[in-house]
């Protein structure tokens, strides 16, 4: 079987023309950066997040750092996030002589423990960025009530997670990114909701910030050739706004092709003792940007290995801690000081995922799976 992490190509056969038009039709227009297409993107993704302001941009990173850029940070200023994420998070920190300051993750859902998040805020933290790991929101409504409580802003890392739907002690639901003071999120072609190269986006639900951040995607410019502070060039071209207008009505139908998927690999492995697969958090829909368990007492690069040999490809998201990346040691941190995540690194495993995983292939994927607990068990 032919079986791929993401499969981009069986998506865009499903789709073809709708996405073919809307490419064809920018050319025919020559208007390539900030086109009408791009408007009405725009436009289509603040009604489906039911947000006032998008601001579309490059990529998921320079969203993140734009975000930053908007609150007007200091050098030296403290930003909080969760240790067990993607390196785009911190690395924007960085960028920006901000102090990143991490916080181990619930080992259920990975997203960040809002316990440990209040007990790192100090006098000099401003900020804190949630990161909705693998499709589903972080515990939103205890981070906002601590930011509340200590006058902190909110980023929302939204890149794995956009079309996940929180729901509040009160009632209230709101799509994952329309919490904070400011959500971001990534284009990236393998996302739920993805172009055909690099792009991104900011959502607020606040003018003032709206404003300075359409400003700030375009050299800082509030009008042409007047720049009122420093900017960077960050802007989502219209090809690629094109391919989201075409591809966003289908996110929701995505989201439930993932989910469908996701619980046949659940049945599948529910009674495998060497397996824990992905626990869904109380409050929040899963879109399951990735499908990611937990291995126990056995090899995973044996499993990887293995699957490999069988043609199922699988992948660590993520091997290596920050706190332990080269580019982010910090005396502050040693290993050992962060259990959880240095658990998950060691343990996670994620499974083909995405829109096209046919009955057969989650079967064979399943199959082999077993197979090799199976078989470890029988030796054991």
């Amino acid at each position: 079987m032919n079986i791929k992490m993401v499969d981009l190509k069986g998506q865009y056969e499903k789709i073809k023309n709708e996405v073919d038009q809307g490419i064809q039709s920018v050319i025919d227009s020559t208007t390539f950066i900030r086109g009408p297409i791009l408007t009405e993107f725009k436009s289509d993704l603040e009604k489906y997040l039911d947000v006032e302001h998008v601001i579309p941009c490059a990529n998921g990173t320079d969203a993140l750092q734009i975000a930053l850029m908007a609150l007007g940070l200091e050098p030296g200023d403290e930003v909080i996030t969760a240790n067990f994420t993607f390196a785009a998070t911190v690395e924007v920190i960085g960028l920006l002589r901000l102090k990143p300051v991490l916080v181990d993750v619930d080992p259920d859902t990975f997203n960040i423990d809002p316990e440990r998040l209040e007990q790192a805020i100090t006098p000099k933290t401003k900020a804190i960025i949630p990161v909705h790991l693998f499709g589903q929101c972080a515990n939103m409504e205890a981070v906002l009530n601590i930011a509340q409580k200590h006058n902190l802003k909110v980023v929302e890392d939204t890149a794995q997670a956009i079309g996940a739907d929180y729901t509040f002690s009160t009632g209230k639901v709101m799509k994952a990114g329309t919490m904070g003071d400011i959500g971001t999120t990534s284009f990236f072609p393998s996302k739920n909701l993805g172009c055909y190269g690099d792009g991104g986006a900011l959502f607020t639900r606040n003018e003032e910030l709206a404003t300075r951040m359409s400003a700030i995607v375009n050299h800082g410019m509030y009008r042409r050739y007047y720049h009122d502070e420093v900017g960077v060039n960050s802007r989502l071209d219209s090809i690629q706004a094109a391919v989201l207008k075409a591809k966003l009505p289908h996110l929701d139908s995505y989201s439930l092709a993932r989910r469908k998927a996701a619980e046949f690999y659940n049945n599948a492995f529910k009674d495998v003792e060497q397996l824990e697969t992905p626990a869904i958090a109380e409050n929040s829909t899963h879109v399951f940007h990735q499908y990611t368990m937990k291995v126990n007492g056995i090899d995973r690069q044996e499993l990887q290995q293995f699957l490999k040999d069988k043609g199922i490809p699988s992948m660590v998201y993520y091997p290596v801690p920050l706190h332990l990346q080269k580019a982010y040691l910090d005396d502050r941190y040693q290993s050992g000081d962060f259990p959880i995540t240095e658990d998950l690194c060691a343990r996670v495993i994620s499974l083909p995922m995405h829109t096209e995983l046919s009955s057969d292939q989650l079967n064979y994927i399943t199959d082999n799976v077993k197979d090799f607990c199976n078989k470890l068990e029988k030796i054991g």
